[in-house]
């Protein structure tokens, strides 16, 4: 339930607020919030199977943020910046539908 109000909070801050992103930043923002939307789906994900620590979520949530960030800014270093930016992507993306498939299946039963 607090990973989900969270995040609600976050946009509408966002949508309200309106901030500019230093254009230094803009390439780690894409990879950034779909490290945080990883993070999200596996804590609702593991507290509909009864194992949420709110330790392990914070931990994977900055943990998954810097890492991506880390790998974005790598692949810039080394002039792959896109490539290693997509690949990072896919990564996090096949874990969000792995997640939203258990929670599916939790909810529904299907």
């Amino acid at each position: 339930m607090i990973p989900g109000v969270a995040l609600v909070i976050g946009v509408a801050l966002g949508l309200l607020l309106k901030p500019v992103v230093p254009l230094w930043l803009q390439p780690y923002l894409p990879i950034a919030v779909v490290a945080a939307l990883d993070a999200v789906f596996g804590g609702v994900r593991a507290l509909l199977d009864g194992i949420f620590d709110d330790k392990v979520f914070v931990v994977s949530f900055v943990s998954n943020a810097l890492l991506a960030a880390l790998l974005v800014f790598l692949g810039d270093q080394l002039g792959v910046g896109g490539q290693l930016s997509t690949a990072v992507i896919v990564v996090l993306g096949i874990r969000i539908f792995q997640n939203l498939a258990a929670i599916r299946r939790h909810l529904f039963r299907a």
